[in-house]
């Protein structure tokens, strides 16, 4: 039996129901439906299926040139029928979530106050701190919100700090919690803490529009992110808070702070481990290995890069029951500062959560290092020879031909996985990881890119 369309009572008429995206269908709206909602007059008389309207709006999507303008297309789409938005991108998935997610969505979100057009979601600003209870409740009125996706936006798609801009990638990542996982999007709230922003540029701005002051830190921030927390716990017990690309100081910080009194997850922690674990454990599946006979190199240990780190340890210890001081000798971890070492360890203010991974200064003895005495990424892997190479630095093209060239001389199948996004910041295009290792490396990206040609001829995707 086909499943029934489910059935609403609804009180708008006219404008109204025209104006409410959860509720409006277009020219879909039937003969029965446009008299019992006074809508005859106010459309065209014919009656279009989703079909339809799905070809008519495609078609209007491939006149935007550009990502950023179909990006903005798709935004206008959204902000007027959410069943013919869903129902395109989800025909078109592989085409469209690099418009609405990375790397376009950061393109937008740098843009953002000069592309405003309407409210997307919920702005809770610090200096409003006082009447958040009361704003909260006026817009959640009548809801019953199972996800909660907030961002303080200081760590947005490897572009930093945007500010009030963060309501773009709460937004977005609802969206894809609807096209992917299926979740009411009536039943999701996106939230931006608008804390601040040490973005000079956005402070300089005529036109931004957030809360035009230094990011606020410290215990104001704590009680402030603390009130909007406590605010869901009381209110929304059941739902899900989705921490979104907060700053490397907060993230495991506050994951660790609530994480046993509410169902909450941060995506850049706990998803960017989950993804890079499922992606290591395919590729040792080719190369017949174990997790724990691999030599990881993480280049930039930020949030995604210790979600990884913890992830994939955590693993090694319970699928292959190596001990956890074990488990941790296998990671190289290395930061703006280089290698994390004793001596690193000893004397820079390296947070807590890297020190069970630093490597002790004797297996470093003669190392090469920079002129600060550092020991970087090509001298890691000269000397360690890995067989995982991880980037979620951020720095573009850090990945070079000699270093990978360096790694591929000293393993058969090197698994490389080049995960900064957006795309101009990937540490290494695929394209030339594949031709540098002769096709011999592994490879998945955190990024979209075109397929790279194996040496037999056939598409790497």
């Amino acid at each position: 039996m086909p499943e029934e369309t489910p059935q609403f009572r609804v009180a708008l008429r006219g404008d109204a129901i025209l104006t409410s995206p959860r509720f409006n269908k277009g020219t879909a709206f039937t003969i029965a439906e446009r008299k019992a909602f006074g809508l005859t007059g106010r459309l065209p008389s014919k009656v279009n299926t989703l079909d339809e309207q799905c070809k008519r709006a495609y078609a209007q999507l491939q006149m935007r040139d550009t990502p950023i303008r179909k990006n903005s297309f798709l935004q206008s789409l959204k902000d007027q029928n959410w069943v013919l938005y869903y129902t395109l991108i989800g025909r078109h998935l592989k085409e469209l979530i690099p418009i609405i997610y990375t790397p376009t969505e950061a393109e937008a979100i740098s843009q953002y106050s000069h592309l405003f057009r309407r409210s997307e979601g919920m702005y809770l600003a610090f200096a409003d701190q006082d009447t958040m209870e009361a704003d909260f409740l006026e817009q959640t009125k009548g809801q019953n919100i199972d996800l909660i996706v907030c961002s303080d936006a200081e760590a947005i798609l490897g572009i930093g700090d945007q500010g009030v801009g963060g309501i773009g990638i709460s937004t977005a990542k609802s969206a894809i919690y609807t096209l992917i996982g299926g979740m009411d999007p009536s039943k999701s709230l996106s939230v931006t803490l608008d804390v601040g922003t040490n973005n000079q540029d956005l402070l300089d701005d005529e036109l931004y529009v957030g809360w035009p002051h230094k990011r606020v830190r410290g215990e104001e921030y704590d009680k402030f992110v603390d009130k909007f927390v406590q605010l869901v716990r009381k209110y929304f017990p059941n739902s899900l808070l989705h921490f979104e690309d907060f700053g490397v100081t907060n993230a495991q910080r506050l994951l660790e702070r609530y994480r046993t009194t509410h169902s909450v997850f941060n995506d850049d922690i706990q998803g960017t481990g989950a993804v890079t674990l499922a992606c290591i454990m395919a590729a040792i599946g080719v190369t017949k290995s174990k997790l724990s006979t691999q030599r990881y190199v993480i280049f930039g240990a930020g949030s995604a890069g210790m979600g990884i780190a913890h992830q994939l340890r955590d693993a090694i210890v319970s699928i292959d029951g190596v001990p956890e001081s074990e488990a941790n000798k296998q990671f190289y971890l290395i930061d703006k500062d280089g290698l994390i070492t004793d001596s690193l360890v000893s004397t820079t203010s390296v947070r807590g959560e890297l020190h069970p991974f630093r490597r002790p200064d004797s297996e470093w003895e003669g190392a090469q290092t920079d002129e600060e005495g550092k020991v970087r990424l090509l001298e890691v892997v000269k000397r360690i020879s890995p067989t995982v190479l991880i980037g979620c630095s951020t720095r573009a093209g850090a990945f070079t031909e000699e270093v990978v060239k360096a790694m591929a001389a000293g393993c058969e199948r090197p698994i490389i996985l080049p995960l900064s996004n957006p795309s101009q910041l990937v540490e290494v295009d695929p394209k030339d990881a594949n031709e540098w290792t002769g096709g011999k490396a592994l490879l998945a990206t955190g990024s979209p890119f075109p397929p790279a040609k194996r040496p037999s001829g056939k598409d790497y995707k």
